[in-house]
């Protein structure tokens, strides 16, 4: 566990001995894709951190619809400010894939580790990173095409782009199957991909950055 810990990038500066504090209150928990990690308003009693896989977290309007509010990519702290504001968590996370977190009893590590600069230091660069991904959103969604939308998407995320649907990843993009294929086959014209249905490659990761920088 200790290694684990010490692998993310919240506990790097920890000596051996917090390490062990920290593992005391510490698990490593997996998740299969569709599982819910917290619902709306659950007590933020755990503070997570996503190591593999992607999370969803989203709001259920009064006709029972979704309303994606973030999708959360490792490494990565999740909905930390329930955690430091010890308000129920706001929306419902859900496995989009198969999921592996660190869950951590919140008020002892708020006790004996948020004190620490370096780890407080941290926790503000996740919160800068998430208003970061929502500027990134609105620069994405507002001003870059369908071909700049799926560049990035594949130049950000390619572990990910081969453990998920094409419906869930045009659903992501705010665009149909229909668009996310033509698109695709687009990339594969231009030489920048290679997909045969079975396996994909990037070929050209510089030709993708060009297409939505």
């Amino acid at each position: 566990m200790n290694t684990q810990l010490n692998n993310i990038f919240l506990f790097k500066q920890l000596d051996e001995s917090d390490l062990t504090k920290l593992s005391s209150i510490s698990k490593i928990k997996h998740y299969s894709a569709g599982d819910i990690l917290f619902y709306e308003g659950d007590p933020s009693a755990k503070l997570y951190i996503l190591l593999e896989g992607m999370l969803k977290a989203y709001k259920t309007d009064m006709k029972g619809n979704e309303i994606v509010l973030h999708y959360f990519y490792p490494i990565s702290m999740v909905a930390e400010m329930a955690n430091l504001h010890r308000i129920p968590f706001p929306a419902t996370a859900e496995c989009e894939t198969d999921v592996v977190v660190v869950e951590i009893d919140y008020l002892p590590f708020e006790e004996d580790f948020l004190k620490n600069p370096l780890i407080s230091l941290e926790v503000i660069k996740s919160l800068s990173q998430k208003v970061k991904f929502l500027e990134n959103i609105i620069t994405t969604h507002l001003t870059l095409d369908a071909t700049s939308r799926v560049a990035k998407f594949l130049y950000d995320n390619e572990k990910l782009y081969l453990t998920m649907k094409h419906n869930k990843i045009a659903t992501i993009l705010n665009m149909t199957h229909e668009t996310l294929s033509r698109t695709l086959r687009k990339l594969k014209t231009l030489g920048l991909i290679s997909d045969d249905g079975k396996d994909f490659q990037i070929l050209n990761k510089a030709g993708l950055y060009e297409l939505f920088a």
